[in-house]
């Protein structure tokens, strides 16, 4: 892949995630820099902002996060998801229907389609780690390996943020408006 393409799939992925109020009384590590490790490439897919949140001991499940950039002409899917610490992970979406928000497994996977962004974030799509083993701990990380119908298996870590988290630590502003981040 060229710079100018790998540019464009990185400003795509930074210009699809959500836009948060800025905290001035975060510590400046807590709008750092995307680290080199955060972005892996795999065939014509960029993965950037990998994150999980924290959990309770006990707690029996968990969500895991990031960001796909499909650069090819062909769309790909997210089909399985593999991770050592719960029973089974599973891709699922939330979305409103009337009035109520729902959360559903989605059984034949996640279409990346090209030239898009497909955002995993909270309150959307998201990977559920179902019947967790051991509780995700802050600071620590979350081995999976992402099965995708093209690009093949993947490895990806999932660093673990704050319980609340709403993006990865460290995730810089992409763009700044006003008093908000957008990212």
């Amino acid at each position: 892949m060229n710079r100018m393409s790998l540019f464009g799939a990185l400003a795509a992925v930074c210009l699809s995630l959500p836009a948060y109020a800025h905290d001035d009384h975060a510590p400046d590590d807590d709008h750092g820099h995307v680290h080199a490790e955060d972005v892996v490439q795999a065939g014509n897919l960029v993965i950037s902002g990998p994150f999980a949140r924290a959990t309770n001991p006990g707690a029996p499940v968990g969500g895991g996060y990031f960001a796909v950039t499909n650069t090819g002409e062909a769309d790909d899917r997210l089909i399985a998801v593999e991770a050592d610490v719960s029973e089974r992970v599973e891709i699922h979406e939330m979305a409103h229907e009337g009035d109520v928000m729902t959360m559903r497994e989605l059984a034949d996977g996640l279409v990346i389609p090209a030239g898009e962004t497909v955002t995993l974030a909270p309150g959307g799509f998201h990977l559920m780690f179902m019947n967790l083993e051991t509780a995700f701990v802050e600071g620590e990380a979350v081995d999976v390996v992402l099965d995708f119908e093209n690009a093949g298996r993947v490895p990806l870590s999932l660093p673990v943020a704050a319980a609340g988290a709403r993006q990865a630590a460290g995730d810089a502003p992409c763009h700044e408006a006003g008093d908000e981040h957008v990212h």
